[in-house]
Parts: structure tokens; C-alpha cells; sequence
């Protein structure tokens, strides 16, 4: 997930804290099912990669993730199982 992840702990160059900017909550689906949801906090890194295996999955079979942030933004990504 290609995403800044600011902890609200660093400073810039002028020496102020950069505002916490973080992926809160991330959905997984297959073929518009919910597999499973998680929770993310300042702890993870910038562009976090995610893996995980589903089982029953065939290919062909769509999976989603979409995922929402501390400043109400979001996306969603889907890919083809091979």
C-alpha cells in the first residue's frame, strides 16, 4: 500500500512535528466479500507491504483491498488471482 505513514513523531528541517498521517483500517475482499479487515497505527512503516494467502481462491477470482487514513483518505486496489 503505497503510503507515507507520518507517527507524528518526526520533525522537519525547521524542527516542528510532522502531524500524524497514517493507513487506519484496510479490507480485504475476494469477489466483493469481506475476508478480513484489519487495524493499523503510527507503529507501521511507510508503504507497508501486505501479504496474506485466501483460501478457495481460483483464478480469475478478483481481490480487493481498500484502506482509509487518519485525514479521511482512502483507496481501493483490486487484482486478478493468477
Amino acid at each position: 500500500m503505497n503510503h507515507d505513514m507520518e507517527t507524528g513523531l518526526r520533525k522537519d528541517a525547521a524542527g516542528k512535528l510532522v502531524p500524524a498521517w497514517y493507513i487506519q483500517e484496510a479490507d480485504v475482499t475476494l469477489n466483493g466479500k469481506l475476508v478480513f479487515s484489519l487495524e493499523c497505527g503510527t507503529a507501521v512503516s511507510k508503504n507497508p507491504f501486505l501479504v496474506f494467502m485466501v483460501k478457495g481462491a481460483k483464478a480469475g477470482d478478483k481481490i480487493g483491498v481498500a484502506w482509509r487514513d487518519s485525514r479521511g483518505v482512502s483507496r481501493t486496489d483490486e487484482a486478478l488471482v493468477l
